[in-house]
């Protein structure tokens, strides 16, 4: 975390970086204002070996958003973003922050790996006081600390934290430079489920004072939380960019499941033949129903009128996850 400088290419390749203004106005946005980039990356590619980690990647990030990359353990999200913080150097493709390269911004972003290790015997507080050394400006320690329920620990050596609180710690140290744009990679991964949301509202806050946030994560409910815009990555390209809400109404119009158990066989074409229904599947004993408008009034009454109780009956909106799934054609893996 303590901006390392990244290695020199022994073949001597250099990639072409773009260094001029990325302060461009483009179409209003999400917002209602005219967005302006503050990261811009077009082809990025990035190999190990013979292994192409990252292939041909492109997006803008955008002034005071919070700006998702979602994708399962492997399909590059993490070496996208290290490329972008100038951790790594790439193989090909542009990349502009701030209008000028990854490597001559580090005062002006902070950044959370997804892991980090500090010296075992140096205290909370002194790992504060270290990394705000960094920083021409930075926030207030003491406050950030409290944000994130370590004023207790601020005394406390490096090694006798649990993993939660070096994870927490480890967000204190990205945002104590007061950064314009804060990389977090697994920002919650060994929180406790009220740490998680906590810190959710402590990033919130952070975006509200004007902070760009790229956000990388596996965790759906954080991505719909969080993000205003989202990348979908998988095996070293992105499969789409947009809002989460926008992802979701890609699939079946964003449509509705119901989920029972129904009280005696029936043929799919009982329900299939509804224009309510847009498609049935079945569990050794459950049924699944998706579709879209009064798809619980239409398949309650089919039901009925065929004698089939649908038992413990669930309704479920298409999420995040659904939509992963239709556009890359598996499930999103826990890292």
């Amino acid at each position: 975390m303590a901006s390392p400088t990244p290695g020199v290419r022994s073949d001597g390749f250099d990639t072409q970086w773009r260094i001029n203004s990325v302060a461009v106005s483009r179409t209003t946005n999400f917002r209602g204002v005219s967005p302006v980039a503050v990261i811009e990356v077009s082809n990025l590619r990035k190999k190990y070996g013979e292994h192409i980690a990252v292939d041909d990647v492109s997006f803008t990030v955008e002034r005071g958003e919070i700006f998702g990359i979602l994708g399962p353990n492997g399909a590059g999200k993490t070496t996208t973003v290290e490329c972008v913080e100038g951790l790594r150097p790439a193989d090909g493709g542009t990349i502009s922050v701030l209008g000028m390269r990854p490597q001559d911004v580090r005062e002006r972003v902070g950044v959370q790996l997804q892991t980090s290790q500090l010296p075992e015997k140096m205290r909370v507080r002194e790992a504060m006081d270290l990394f705000a050394s960094f920083y021409p400006r930075p926030a207030d320690g003491a406050k950030l600390l409290d944000d994130l329920g370590l004023t207790a620990k601020r005394d406390a050596r490096y090694k006798d934290l649990s993993g939660g609180q070096q994870q927490r710690l480890a967000i204190a140290l990205a945002l104590v430079g007061d950064p314009e744009i804060a990389f977090l990679d697994e920002l919650t991964t060994g929180l406790d489920p009220q740490a998680r949301r906590d810190t959710w509202q402590l990033i919130e806050g952070v975006r509200d004072r004007g902070v760009t946030v790229v956000l990388v994560t596996h965790f759906m409910e954080e991505a719909e939380r969080l993000c205003d815009r989202l990348a979908l990555v998988d095996s070293g390209r992105i499969v789409a960019i947009d809002t989460p809400a926008g992802l979701v109404s890609r699939v079946d119009g964003g449509g509705q499941r119901l989920r029972f158990r129904p009280s005696v066989s029936f043929p799919d074409s009982l329900l299939t033949a509804l224009p309510e229904v847009t498609g049935i599947a079945r569990t050794a004993s459950q049924v699944v129903v998706s579709g879209n408008g009064n798809l619980l009034q239409a398949v309650s009454a089919a039901l009925t009128a065929h004698n089939v109780v649908a038992l413990d009956l669930r309704v479920e909106q298409t999420n995040l996850e659904d939509a992963f799934m239709a556009l890359t054609g598996r499930e999103l893996e826990g890292e």
